[in-house]
């Protein structure tokens, strides 16, 4: 998949077949349109492309209303992208001063005139340019005149799905990982670095990593413990996770991300970690002591063992 940062280059892209959108967690939704560009592209024998956006058109638009949280970072949403068939991905930066263009200076100025597209294809319900007033409907009416096609995946295809990020945002900060996983296609995860901590999972018998997820708009689930799978150096690993404020052990109320792999004992401070999260056993909960705090780990343990063993 080539990569373009902005429209330089975008001219060597052959007859492309293109669709256009934020994209937020690439879901099954997603992935039913890109798989439309990717197979009508291998019938023209064109390029598929994608052209997206960052930052996030709210985070322009409203900049400090949106409290928006993305389900991927861009280099997440990239590595998923890259999995899809999709041959061109455009990265455009959306500025305030690009959402005050009309529909129709969209599709001359940049669809046309840069990209030279010969297939477009969106939803019924896509919206774009100034004021939302481009959709379907009005790239029809103008695909003669600047000689595109213009291809509308009907409602029922779309609504059959019943799928959005907004929905797969809203299950990740309820910990339904297992419903966010199900829209996703794939499993949520998260991309951080191993940071040094207390250590005192270390002296409990339960060594932990602690990963510290570097973007801040990021949407992290909500607090408790999960059965995960960690990727490290192309290994995967089986292992707990909790999130949240170590009410037990901690009173500085910083959240924090710490994992104990299972039958692991290297030194990996420093290094990448790719969490999967595969599904939540329980709330964080304060304990009265550190003993009971050992035995709940223990427990958590034991069922994570059980999960890996059924699935």
């Amino acid at each position: 998949m080539k990569i373009f940062y902005g429209l330089e280059g975008v001219e060597s892209i052959k007859k492309p077949i293109i669709t256009i959108g934020t994209f937020d967690g690439v879901h099954i939704g997603h992935q039913k349109i890109l798989d439309a560009i990717v197979k009508k592209a291998q019938l023209l024998g064109g390029e598929s492309v994608l052209l997206t956006f960052s930052p996030h058109p709210r985070m322009v638009l409203f900049p400090d209303s949106h409290q928006l949280k993305l389900i991927q970072t861009e280099n997440e949403k990239i590595n998923k992208l890259s999995e899809t068939g999709l041959e061109n991905l455009i990265i455009f930066p959306f500025t305030f001063e690009f959402s005050r263009l009309t529909a129709m200076e969209f599709v001359r100025d940049i669809l046309v005139n840069k990209l030279n597209i010969h297939t477009i294809i969106i939803g019924y319900d896509h919206q774009f340019g100034r004021n939302r007033e481009g959709n379907i409907q009005y790239l029809k009416d103008i695909s003669s005149t600047y000689e595109f096609e213009a291809i509308e995946i009907p409602a029922k295809e779309i609504d059959e799905i019943n799928i959005s990020s907004t929905k797969i945002r809203k299950a990740i900060e309820n910990g339904d990982i297992e419903r966010a996983n199900l829209f996703l296609g794939a499993k949520f995860e998260l991309n951080g670095t191993v940071i040094k901590g207390a250590q005192i999972g270390r002296e409990i018998g339960f060594p932990t990593a602690n990963v510290l997820i570097e973007d801040p708009i990021k949407i992290l689930p909500a607090n408790g413990v999960y059965v995960v799978a960690v990727s490290l150096g192309g290994v995967r690993l089986k292992g707990v996770m909790n999130i949240g404020f170590r009410p037990t052990i901690d009173t500085s109320l910083r959240k924090q991300i710490e994992i104990h792999i299972f039958d692991f004992k290297s030194d990996i401070y420093g290094q990448q970690l790719r969490v999967e999260l595969l599904t939540r056993l329980r709330d964080e909960i304060k304990f009265e002591n550190k003993e009971f705090l050992v035995k709940q780990i223990q427990q958590d343990v034991s069922m994570a063992h059980d999960f890996f063993a059924l699935n």
